[in-house]
């Protein structure tokens, strides 16, 4: 089986794992990715070559970078003809740009073709953009969707073919994984003149900390979570990691509300460090709000965490319940009183928080690890073949 993935998203290192795991299961994969991604309101993310074996890996110019709806890819007709795919899975949403160029070049190579929305809130677009939806629902072999909503939309536009709602990534469950248990101290000679050298405690044992990584933008209900501290015991801190507008309105709602000295704002962490930065939280928070734009569309934070041991808690917006299933708690989004309520109930039983730390884990380790979601795709890639 001869497969080309198109993916822009595929710049980041650490979801090149999930191609990998695709090579093992016997398909000859040719990724095509851009030398370069600028992430709005994030920044350019350069290629890395992490996770690039039994596979080729091969980067294209791109022009527009940045544009999601317009961006495409000025030499990829003469690249699909040399590598001419079976299947050609472009990673990209029904209406953009890149993903009708794809698929009118490999409709006439003859490879069957498949798209991948993300897009959960209901719009009927302009043209050309419609006209590139229309194109791509009458010609694609196969819709994937990342969740529940997106694929109602799908269906909603026109689509009638076979649709799959699976991940586009998942986790490297030996990267994410529970952090190991502090050992206890050496024990000292008699004879010693200074104890060892020991590293700090990764959290004083006094101290329960309530954790969100992310964007601090309005839309990820940061407000609430704040909020949500007020009147819950001294000893539980609050620690928010990344980057975005709503820093300084976050720290002046703490000193507002008097909680300065329990609530923490770091920078953004790089992927590389998210395992560490997650093993130092008690309970990890999404409390995501829907907006008239947007609202969660996955939510990998959560399937990272869980990876990790940590219990988690998310607000009902878009595809949150589903991503947590059993695994953790929910709280209807906007409902700062319900959200305290759930971070209280993990704060007063530890047993609890043990026990949904291994729901998690098992939730992420049956559905959302590389392998599984690797196992996924290649599933319809054979039967896109098969139709």
């Amino acid at each position: 089986m001869r497969v080309v993935i198109l993916s822009k998203a595929l710049v980041v290192g650490a979801y090149q794992r999930k191609l990998e795991e695709i090579a093992r299961l016997g398909v000859e994969l040719t990724a095509l990715v851009p030398t370069s991604w600028i992430e709005p309101r994030v920044g350019r993310q350069r290629l890395e070559r992490r996770f690039t074996q039994g596979y080729q890996l091969e980067a294209l110019p791109i022009a527009f970078n940045g544009q999601h709806h317009l961006h495409c890819y000025p030499t990829l007709g003469r690249v699909l003809r040399r590598l001419r795919p079976a299947v050609l899975h472009i990673d990209e949403e029904s209406f953009n740009l890149a993903t009708f160029q794809a698929m009118c070049l490999g409709v006439a190579l003859g490879a069957r073709c498949c798209f991948y929305n993300y897009a959960n809130i209901n719009r009927y677009y302009p043209p050309p953009f419609n006209l590139f939806e229309r194109y791509n629902l009458r010609h694609a072999a196969h819709a994937l969707a990342c969740n529940q909503e997106a694929a109602a939309i799908i269906r909603r536009h026109g689509f009638t073919g076979p649709l799959t709602i699976v991940p586009q990534f998942g986790v490297d469950p030996q990267i994410f994984q529970p952090a190991l248990p502090a050992s206890p101290p050496p024990r000292l000679s008699p004879l010693a003149s200074s104890p060892p050298r020991l590293s700090p405690p990764r959290l004083s044992p006094l101290h329960l900390t309530i954790g969100y990584l992310g964007r601090l933008v309005p839309e990820k209900g940061l407000h609430d979570l704040v909020a949500a501290l007020v009147g819950m015991p001294a000893h539980v801190r609050l620690r928010l990691m990344g980057d975005g507008k709503q820093r300084s309105a976050l720290e002046q709602q703490a000193a507002t509300l008097g909680l300065n000295q329990r609530i923490t704002i770091l920078p953004a962490v790089s992927s590389t460090h998210v395992p560490e930065a997650l093993h130092a939280l008690d309970i990890l928070v999404l409390p995501s709000r829907t907006t008239v734009s947007w609202k969660e569309q996955f939510g990998r934070i959560l399937i990272e965490a869980m990876s990790c041991g940590v219990p988690v808690v998310g607000s009902s917006s878009g595809e949150i319940p589903h991503v947590i299933g059993d695994a953790g708690l929910i709280f209807a989004e906007g409902d700062v009183a319900a959200l305290r309520s759930q971070l209280m109930r993990l704060v007063d039983d530890a047993a609890l928080r043990q026990q949904l730390a291994q729901r998690g884990r098992q939730r992420v380790l049956a559905h959302y690890t590389q392998a599984a979601i690797a196992h996924r795709h290649v599933a319809v890639y054979a039967q896109m073949l098969e139709a």
